[in-house]
């Protein structure tokens, strides 16, 4: 038993056959019960069929870094152009170091004078213990030498120089720490390549002003490294159709830049958060269409493909060989509640329900049709895969869309001049 997704697809598929008929011929325009309708009829043959889902996208490097700095200053040396291949640590740009060199200067003199600052803190507390210690010992040995205040005032001058040691200690920690900070500016000015890769945007030029990525991130964006070894695309999968995609599904692949060819590829990701695109409001309705994001690694792109190349992948989402399979136009749908088969009868694809069937009309030896309840497997492009309903060798109504909307039991019909097939090999 199909599930309801499958159902909801495949209603799809015969509301858009539907559609395109009343399109195509402007209406249904009601044959003569005295003329038998030219329709086109085929024989239920087995092919080979290949379920797929279509989806566009643009390619992108699955590896890439945007370089952007954390300092600002003029481009004094740019090493590098758009297009160029470099290896990971390669320089690329120079930013004029002048400013931060004065200021690695300045931090390393006010770590110096930190450093003779607890130099000189250390020595007095050194020489307020020693004459402490002293006269503690004189006041031992002869208590009327020496007064309780003084030595009292003493040990308090000890205790003020060692908190005096200390924070000599914490401005010489404070001083080297804006030194490193110094010095990692200084550092920032020359710039390397992150990764091994191609330039693949270049944004600046040499005597420019780089300003900081946390100010703006698009316009601090000096230049792109992207790894083209692994190139990838991320198409956008309806909801209708997501289920249906697995990681490791194979796609094929095409290029807007290489019409003519086609390449493999392979399901890599399938986001798991759906992307809504709202759709038009009509009335302040809130109708949104929702898809997913599914990225397929591209397996032998050309070398010359850039990025942001449109791309379209088919990607196969199962395959049958020699099925018993129908046209996808010949499949249409009657009410079975009442039995009615006019094509007063037919319902939307859309409105299929418990009373509506799925099926086909099948052609007797003497030209008159016979409403037949198909169950179908997997849709190809072309054909539907049937499961039970017919039989290979039948000959069934598979065109066009006017007359299988205006058939009904019993009707006869004639065949259209080189209107049948017995091709056994399409999807």
């Amino acid at each position: 038993m199909e599930n309801t997704r499958t159902m909801r697809t495949r209603s799809k598929i015969i509301a858009l056959v539907i559609l395109g008929g009343t399109i195509l011929f402007g209406g249904i325009v009601a044959t003569r019960p005295s003329e038998a309708p030219e329709v086109k009829i085929e024989p239920v043959i087995r092919r080979d069929l290949v379920a797929s889902v279509t989806a566009s996208g643009q390619v992108r490097p699955h590896t890439k870094v945007d370089i952007s700095l954390d300092i600002t200053g003029r481009i004094t040396q740019l090493a590098v152009k758009e297009g160029d291949m470099v290896q990971q640590g390669q320089f690329l740009l120079q930013i004029d170091p002048s400013t931060y060199r004065a200021a690695v200067e300045r931090a390393e003199a006010t770590v110096a004078v930190s450093q003779a600052q607890a130099a000189q803190a250390q020595a007095n507390f050194l020489q307020a213990q020693d004459s402490y210690n002293r006269t503690a010992e004189l006041k031992r040995r002869n208590p009327a030498l020496v007064a309780d205040e003084q030595l009292e005032q003493l040990k308090t001058t000890v205790t003020v120089d060692h908190e005096l040691v200390e924070t000599a200690k914490n401005d010489i920690q404070q001083n080297l720490a804006s030194l490193r900070d110094a010095q990692s500016a200084l550092a920032k000015t020359t710039v390397v390549a992150p990764i091994t890769g191609q330039v693949t945007r270049l944004n600046v030029e040499q005597g420019e002003t780089a300003i900081m990525g946390t100010l703006n991130k698009d316009a601090a964006t000096l230049l792109t490294i992207s790894d083209m070894s692994v190139l990838e695309t991320q198409v956008i999968v309806d909801e209708t159709d997501i289920s249906r995609i697995k990681v490791g599904d194979a796609a094929i692949v095409q290029l807007d830049a290489f019409p003519d060819t086609t390449f493999r590829g392979v399901v890599t990701v399938i986001s798991r958060s759906s992307s809504a695109n709202a759709s038009t409001a009509i009335g302040g309705s809130g109708n949104r269409a929702v898809d997913y994001l599914v990225t397929v690694r591209l397996l032998n792109a050309p070398y010359n493909t850039h990025p942001d190349f449109s791309a379209t992948a088919k990607i196969i989402t199962d395959t049958r060989s020699k099925a018993l399979a129908i046209p996808i136009i010949a499949l249409t749908v009657r009410n079975s509640a009442s039995a009615d088969t006019s094509a007063d009868s037919v319902a939307p694809a859309k409105a299929v329900g418990q009373k509506d069937v799925e099926g086909v009309f099948v052609v007797g030896n003497d030209s008159r049709v016979t409403f037949h309840p198909l169950h179908v497997g997997v849709a190809g492009e072309r054909y539907f895969e049937v499961l039970s309903g017919v039989q290979p060798g039948e000959r069934i109504v598979a065109g066009t869309y006017q007359a299988i909307r205006t058939l009904k039991d019993g009707m006869k019909v004639r065949a259209a001049s080189g209107a049948t097939s017995s091709d056994s090999t399409g999807s």
